[in-house]
């Protein structure tokens, strides 16, 4: 028994049940039990979820997630051999109209073998499961072992059965009010690596305009927090205008400091940007070690709250700082 589990022939109301809670509260077992948990919530448990989820992409980085129409081969080359995105999808969706989706099918399982893809994340977006598509793309990706995750538009409902069909790593994409309302159950579908979300398709979905949605910080801290509450990396949606790289960057910097791990992409221009925002600055560096350093030598004489330059630092930063420094491990590998 303990906090979390009540008997059943206990009635949750009851002012016996009430005393036995608090007695179980009070108790030292109770408390090493919550210390214990609120320890593995700050990273330890998250991880574990996340290297479950990511199969044959442990460690996949992904700063950067580069769109590529999938009936280009010469965008698809380029991709491949002279581009540097961590994560590159190549597109049977909204880029290859329908008369070409046997011809862009037919293309990525010529070519795409064929290539070296060195670290990247090869990842293919398949058309809305609700399309006589889907299942052609399905079976594309089971023949195509350099793909390692399947990207889902416009994703309603758990997508368990995604990663069970295909054994590859899923990336639902939220773009529709049906698919906000529902994404927690989304997210927490086995296999689900990573997600994003798109405004265009959401602005059409709920009968608003796009730009009302392509700053808006309540949906992008929806996102994150159902994608980090289920060990799940959020990616930032794309930016439009391909001429504005400042605007880019402002961008990626506020989905940064929201939660966001990358940004998906649609122009090369935009790639060194995601790559270089994403990635920990070499202060950020240097103040997550001192961070680590510093409490680990107080918890050590027993302090669990230190101040370092006149800043509280505590548990949880203590954990932040170790996550930066294991991503920065991770990014400057690549």
């Amino acid at each position: 028994m303990g906090l979390y589990r009540l008997k059943r022939s206990q009635d949750s109301g009851s002012k016996a049940s009430v005393a036995w809670i608090i007695e179980w509260l009070k108790s030292p077992r109770c408390r090493r039990k919550l210390y214990r948990d609120i320890e593995e919530s700050g990273g330890r448990r998250q991880e574990n979820i996340r290297t479950n989820r990511e199969g044959g992409n442990k460690g996949m980085i992904r700063r950067s997630q580069l769109y590529v129409p999938g009936n280009n081969e010469r965008m698809i080359r380029k991709a491949a051999l002279e581009l540097s995105p961590d994560s590159v999808i190549l597109d049977l969706e909204d880029s290859v109209p329908p008369e070409e989706k046997d011809i862009a099918r037919d293309l990525l399982m010529r070519i795409v073998p064929q290539l070296d893809w060195g670290t990247k994340e090869v990842c293919v977006r398949v058309n809305p499961m609700w399309t006589p598509y889907f299942y052609k793309d399905i079976e594309l990706v089971l023949k195509l072992d350099v793909v390692k995750c399947v990207v889902v538009p416009k994703a309603e409902v758990p997508l368990d059965f995604v990663y069970q069909a295909t054994g590859r790593s899923v990336e639902p994409l939220i773009e529709t009010a049906r698919g906000f309302i529902k994404m927690e159950e989304i997210v927490r579908s086995e296999g689900v690596a990573a997600v994003s979300y798109g405004v265009a398709d959401f602005a059409l979905s709920v009968g608003g305009h796009h730009r009302a949605y392509e700053g808006n910080q309540a949906i992008k801290t929806l996102v994150v927090a159902a994608a980090r509450a289920y060990g799940v990396e959020p990616i930032d949606k794309v930016y439009f205008d391909l001429k504005d790289l400042e605007g880019f960057r402002r961008e990626c910097a506020e989905a940064k400091a929201l939660g966001f791990v990358g940004k998906q992409v649609i122009h090369p221009s935009q790639i060194p940007i995601a790559n270089e925002v994403f990635s920990p600055t070499e202060e950020e560096i240097r103040q997550a070690e001192k961070i680590v350093k510093a409490y680990e030598e107080a918890r050590a004489r027993g302090r669990g709250a230190i101040r370092v330059d006149d800043q509280l630092v505590d548990y949880v930063h203590y954990q932040l700082a170790r996550r930066l420094l294991e991503y920065a491990r991770r990014t400057q590998s690549r």
